[in-house]
């Protein structure tokens, strides 16, 4: 019941969504345009109001704890620094776009991991291409890119190995499916929208690599992993320790 609901709210949130299909293969749903959906939606936000409020609270409480403890692994790991970080996620996020609007995830291996560039190919860019279809996908700005989840690992005894990265990516981007018979939109609009996805990253061989891309709807998931890991502090005294 409880994810209903934040799927609900963040629907109303993100009132007036656009159909999208980009990396991930997910697809936001279009808010209705009539008066009538916009009466029902307007209620339905003020009934919701003190869950949306809950949902804020806790997501900006995850995101200063991923700040932090981001900040605390930068100082042993220099790519752990937040202001290097955040560059290679930019360069992920515009180099797997423009993998996937050429149709060819191995554009962009070097940037995803083994398997998610395997699976992206073959779950969505082949089976469009089985049935005609071409994603025509854009990105025009990246907005903002916040952390809201991270986890420190040392996989195999090496520090940072493992270590799971998720951020929320705004951007002002052209996303949508075409039928290449006629060139006619199948799914979306040639208009540029904003979107938000979750963004997740594992470090692997001293390299931040995408793993896996959610719709922003799965928001609730990952505010629960982050209340799970390690204070700030935990993890610093780890780190001076090992």
């Amino acid at each position: 019941m409880k994810n209903f609901y934040f799927l609900l709210v963040t629907f109303l949130l993100m009132f007036p969504a656009e159909v999208m299909a980009g990396p991930g293969g997910s697809i936001v749903k279009a808010a209705t345009k009539t008066i009538w959906g916009k009466i029902i939606l307007g209620l339905l936000f003020v009934i919701l109001l003190p869950f949306i409020i809950y949902i804020s609270i806790k997501e900006h409480l995850a995101k200063r704890k991923a700040m932090k403890t981001l900040r605390v692994a930068g100082l042993s790991l220099p790519d752990f620094d937040w202001i290097k970080l955040k560059r290679r996620v930019e360069d992920c996020y515009t180099r797997v776009h423009d993998a996937w609007d050429k149709n060819d995830t191995h554009l962009a291996a070097d940037w995803m991991t083994n398997w998610y560039w395997q699976n992206q190919q073959l779950v969505h860019l082949d089976r469009w291409e089985s049935e005609g279809l071409k994603n025509i996908c854009e990105v025009y700005k990246v907005k903002s890119v916040t952390p809201i989840m991270f986890a420190y690992r040392n996989d195999d005894g090496t520090p940072g190995e493992g270590s799971e990265l998720a951020v929320v990516i705004t951007a002002k981007m052209v996303d949508y499916l075409m039928r290449k018979s006629d060139s006619r939109i199948v799914e979306g609009d040639a208009k540029a929208k904003d979107a938000n996805h979750i963004w997740s990253f594992t470090y692997e061989e001293g390299k931040w690599l995408v793993s896996s891309i959610a719709p922003y709807e799965q928001l609730s998931d990952y505010l629960e992993i982050m209340s799970a890991q390690p204070s700030p502090d935990e993890l610093k005294a780890y780190l001076a320790t090992n």
